[in-house]
């Protein structure tokens, strides 16, 4: 009988990546989300209707499984930060993560591993340091969020579960993340540098993203915080002049702090005028080998989609 894979956020980018691989490898995927008759999701993959901060209506899809990753939280690039748009960022994830705990709570036959999302915001704007697991959180709206996302499904822990946490960088994929939102700009010649260009960006493929949660979630040994980046990040002017290269179209003067502040409020100064030089330095000695550690190569095989 295959193993049974619970996926909160399973219709979002990584998760739907997530999904489509765990089919392939013969595990019985179940996706939870609030309207399963309109959902999409890969084929093979079943959908499971749920609140989105309860166990009710899945707790007996949690009974017996092998794995619950949670990876729900509304978009936090979906839109200027309001008062409105900040509360449903920490709730989702925080009522998420409770969810997943309650679940644990309840079943008599718990899973074997939880793994939960979580990002490298979590370290806060910190310049040229190089951050690996070890470092201390930073400050800021998204460093906050991370902190309350990766505690609230620590009560799984408590009860004897293993609990992966991963802090992910940047994902990069075709058809979604941030190389999806950054291209066409580029392709209309409206491709710039924001800032000075020093902030870092810490980025992994979507295929190391998946690869990299499949590995964690299958090794017995992996338990604590991971952080998802490659071992390569690289300074902003790197990353946008890259991408310029790869599309064929120039990079033009900076994108100026003030105009990104005017456009975009709080959320530039957190995602896009700072940054953390982050390595995956858990992963690395766990054994896990990068498909795409290097920035060009990683985005040369998306610019041809």
């Amino acid at each position: 009988m295959p193993q049974r894979v619970i996926i909160t956020g399973g219709t979002g980018f990584i998760g739907s990546y997530l999904c489509r691989d765990l089919v392939a490898s013969g595990y019985d995927v179940i996706v939870l989300t609030r309207n399963p008759d309109t959902a999409r999701v890969p084929k093979g993959v079943r959908a499971v209707a749920w609140d989105g901060s309860s166990a009710k209506g899945w707790l007996r899809y949690a009974e017996k499984s092998f794995a619950i990753i949670n990876l729900a939280g509304d978009n936090i690039a979906g839109g200027r930060w309001t008062a409105k748009k900040k509360k449903r960022i920490v709730e989702s994830r925080i009522n998420a993560g409770r969810a997943v705990a309650d679940a644990v709570k309840k079943v008599k036959k718990k899973p074997k591993v939880i793994v939960q999302a979580s990002a490298v915001g979590y370290y806060g704007n910190r310049g040229y340091e190089i951050v690996n697991e070890n470092a201390a959180h930073g400050n800021g709206f998204l460093a906050g969020v991370v902190r309350a996302w990766e505690a609230s499904s620590m009560d799984a822990e408590q009860r004897g579960v293993r609990r992966v946490i991963i802090r992910s960088g940047v994902v990069l994929g075709g058809d979604g993340g941030m190389f999806e939102r950054l291209a066409p700009a580029f392709r209309l010649f409206a491709g710039g540098v924001p800032g000075s260009g020093r902030q870092w960006v810490s980025w992994i493929h979507i295929a190391d993203e998946v690869r990299a949660i499949r590995f964690l979630t299958e090794n017995k040994n992996a338990r604590g915080v991971f952080n998802l980046t490659s071992p390569n990040p690289v300074p902003a002017y790197e990353f946008y002049r890259s991408m310029g290269a790869l599309l064929r179209r120039p990079v033009w003067a900076p994108l100026k702090a003030p105009l990104l502040r005017l456009a975009l409020g709080e959320m530039a100064d957190e995602m896009i005028l700072s940054g953390q030089r982050v390595v995956p330095s858990r992963l690395l000695e766990l054994g896990f080998s990068f498909a795409y550690p290097g920035l060009s190569d990683a985005l040369r095989g998306l610019a041809r989609k």
